[in-house]
């Protein structure tokens, strides 16, 4: 199964204080539509995913929502795709990661191919969990642009791959 890690586009909440930590539910900027836009139909022709799963916040359920009426098909909504919550430690957001990849492994069994629209910290999440990083490594970043998009691998073999990460061109 592969899995598209994509983060949500620009928006208001990309425009706080330094120390933000993403908890904040501020819609999609004008130019944060236009680089979903890009990325759907993007993804439309390269890698359309079977089904997709994202985070409840504005910002990215209306990039799911956008990519689910480009390539037509179901987009469930999981709060624990969230981003890092302002009370939670490193290692529970850890493991929450690490639960939601299980979850999503589980309940999408049946596809080739699922999108995954979240926040960054997440994203580097379950990427660490997807490598199965181990939890005491905490100074790990996996950066993602705004609509970066990420292409991980699980096959048939023992072996898992990435494929690319945090990939932008649609925005050139």
């Amino acid at each position: 199964m592969q899995i598209l890690l994509i983060r949500h586009g620009e928006s208001e909440d990309d425009f706080l204080e330094e120390n933000y930590e993403g908890s904040t539910d501020l819609p999609l900027t004008i130019k944060g539509v236009e680089q979903v836009e890009k990325m759907c139909r993007r993804v439309s022709e390269e890698f359309p995913p079977e089904f997709i799963w994202s985070s409840t916040l504005i910002r990215a359920s209306k990039t799911a929502e956008t990519l689910s009426n480009t390539i037509k098909c179901p987009v469930t909504f999981l709060d624990e795709l969230r981003e890092m919550q302002d009370r939670e430690s490193e290692s529970d957001f850890r493991l929450r990661a690490q639960n939601v990849l299980s979850h999503l492994r589980e309940n999408s069994a049946n596809y080739k191919r699922i999108a995954v629209v979240s926040h960054g910290g997440m994203i580097t999440k379950i990427i660490e969990s997807f490598l199965q990083l181990p939890h005491e490594i905490d100074d790990v970043w996996f950066n993602s642009n705004n609509t970066g998009i990420h292409l991980l691998e699980y096959t048939e073999h023992p072996d898992k791959l990435i494929r690319f990460l945090n990939s932008t061109t649609h925005l050139n």
